[in-house]
């Protein structure tokens, strides 16, 4: 069996960070090892939560993973609290990342132009030394710009201005940078990739629901990381990683009986199963 080691925080109500990252990838059939980097009550959509910063249990976890010798065919990170946790995750990529083992990086730290609570410009540089790390950074048009320093250009941005983006992010050493919750020309909503190997652009839109909803980039890079792992390519992954997401804001756009802090996206697992093939 496959396995994935995700790192980023637990929120206990909020579906999103690792309470999606272990269904989604654990229903690919994947085996899924957890380092959670803080345990929050909710996600931050909510006021009042409480925070439990779990720094001190990263190096020891890596510790004895080391010692064990396990080994993982991916190590995917969302959600990172500090700089000192950034670079602890550089130290599990040295650690863990061995021939063949992908490094996908969500840069989970903004969105709709600001950052999270508690993050800086110092942060998002340094996230970005993390992004040039990876095989694959998934960022949104908010996290790219932070990384990059530059303008925020509001969340419809041109397909030109997303490439520039790209092509910056590029120049900054992430080897395959996605930016996603894009609205492509066609009217589409969906991702713009760009293979600096091979200096080549892709793209992949979905019809564009009019509802948003928090974890909806955890879904996406879940998903992704689930059908890469499984042999997908990166552009098949992303597409089918589109699709479900897609799928799980319809299903919630469409129910009466929806909460207002997610999406349903356990209700469309099955549909994920049948674009991976295993159904």
């Amino acid at each position: 069996m496959k396995r994935v080691a995700s790192i980023q925080d637990i929120s206990c109500i909020g579906k999103c960070s690792l309470t999606v990252a272990l269904p989604i990838i654990s229903a690919a059939g994947i085996e899924t090892s957890i380092v959670p980097t803080a345990v929050l009550s909710t996600h931050t959509q909510f006021s009042g939560f409480t925070f439990r910063d779990l720094t001190d249990d990263m190096e020891p976890i890596r510790d004895h993973w080391v010692k064990e010798g396990f080994k993982f065919d991916a190590i995917y990170t969302g959600y990172l609290g500090s700089l000192r946790q950034i670079e602890i995750v550089k130290s599990y990529f040295k650690s863990f990342a061995g021939e063949g083992t992908v490094k996908i990086v969500d840069p989970a730290m903004a969105d709709n132009g600001n950052l999270y609570v508690g993050f800086d410009s110092a942060f998002a540089k340094e996230m970005t030394s993390l992004c040039a790390e990876s095989d694959i950074a998934l960022p949104n048009i908010s996290e790219a710009v932070f990384m990059l320093g530059e303008d925020y250009p509001g969340e419809d941005a041109s397909e030109n201005i997303t490439k520039e983006l790209l092509k910056k992010l590029a120049e900054k050493g992430v080897r395959f940078p996605v930016i996603t919750g894009v609205t492509l020309s066609d009217g589409t909503f969906g991702f713009i990739g760009f293979d600096s190997a091979k200096n080549e652009f892709i793209s992949y839109g979905t019809e564009k629901v009019p509802y948003k909803s928090h974890g909806t980039g955890d879904v996406y890079a879940s998903a992704f990381t689930g059908a890469l792992v499984n042999g997908k390519s990166i552009y098949d992954a992303l597409v089918i990683a589109a699709d479900y997401t897609a799928a799980c804001i319809r299903n919630t756009y469409n129910d009466p009986d929806k909460v207002n802090y997610a999406v349903n996206f356990e209700l469309e697992l099955p549909y994920y199963l049948k674009l991976l093939g295993k159904i």
